[in-house]
């Protein structure tokens, strides 16, 4: 099961290489109405909204997509902001996201950072949930390719609100319910600590 594993992912990160076509500058222009609270270069105005900056463009596409779908992912904020946009819309404004330059403010070590840490470093063994670090990569930066998301320096809260999500099963646009069924098993200091290791990874 180990190197199944193990081929999964390093099938997934030889993926990351994938490009793609979006326009940064007409996105820009798209992207006026995201920063009230995205921030004008990806990077949020509060902590329960998602940093974009540097994240994967198929991801913030697949969100996007998904977001306007009202199905497997929905929220009351985004379906009026996605309602009018296009794939091409979409793809634009992932290329002007991705473009962009996160700002990770440092996080001082903690009991409780040190948990998280060795959670996404090597998952939790007595309950069988894998490493983060599998798909998200060791510095957070996430697989474009596989369209597993950047993590590094994404704001707790929001980060927090994900899991609790997809635990609950609000959330339920992961791919083969994968973390939906990590999350399953995880307890909320568990969660915690992990997504507050992810708010200061770099």
């Amino acid at each position: 099961m180990n190197k199944l594993f193990l081929l999964v992912v390093g099938f997934a990160f030889s993926m990351s290489n994938i490009s793609y076509a979006g326009d940064a500058k007409a996105g820009a222009v798209k992207a006026a109405t995201c920063v009230a609270c995205h921030g004008a270069d990806g990077n949020s105005m509060a902590p329960n909204f998602p940093n974009l900056a540097g994240q994967g463009e198929p991801y913030i596409i697949k969100q996007l997509t998904d977001l306007k779908a009202n199905k497997t992912r929905k929220d009351a904020t985004m379906i009026g902001m996605v309602a009018a946009l296009t794939p091409i819309d979409m793809e634009n404004i992932a290329a002007f996201f991705s473009a962009q330059k996160l700002k990770i403010k440092p996080i001082p070590m903690s009991d409780a950072i040190k948990k998280g840490q060795d959670i996404y470093r090597g998952g939790i063994t007595g309950v069988n949930i894998p490493a983060c670090i599998g798909c998200h990569g060791p510095k957070g930066e996430g697989n474009p390719g596989a369209k597993y998301p950047a993590l590094s320096g994404q704001n707790q809260v929001y980060s927090l609100k994900q899991l609790k999500d997809f635990q609950s099963g609000a959330r339920f646009n992961d791919e083969k319910s994968v973390m939906r069924d990590v999350v399953k098993r995880m307890t909320v200091d568990e969660m915690q600590a992990v997504t507050s290791y992810i708010a200061g990874l770099k």
